[in-house]
């Protein structure tokens, strides 16, 4: 089953602050690619992010989070970005912050 692949405002701006074209191109590469089986690939989160999955890309520096929607045979792309441990700007913190905020909602 092949699913559409949205991504949510907040990730595309995640995105266009990425300087680096190809690193870019390679991350969209990525994001269609979860078109294809988005439950086996990556892992899912736990505790305040579950619901969602990550995925890495990009020589594993880069982390895409991302929710499957059965209902509607989408993947909702949320957040994407590189992964810094105990640093505020860590894409698992972010997305935390984000979710806070309400600029992403919690799955059902």
């Amino acid at each position: 089953m092949t699913y559409s692949v949205r991504v949510t405002e907040p990730a595309a701006a995640m995105a266009e602050r990425i300087k680096d074209v190809r690193v870019r191109r390679t991350l969209f590469k990525r994001i269609a690619a979860l078109a294809e089986d988005p439950e086996l690939q990556g892992k899912p989160l736990r505790d305040d992010l579950a619901g969602y999955r990550s995925v890495r890309a990009v020589g594993q520096k880069y982390r895409i989070i991302y929710r499957v929607e059965r209902g509607i045979v989408t993947v909702l792309v949320v957040a994407l970005g590189r992964r810094k441990s105990r640093s505020k700007d860590d894409i698992y913190e972010l997305t935390r912050k984000l979710l806070r905020l309400g600029l992403i909602e919690i799955p059902k």
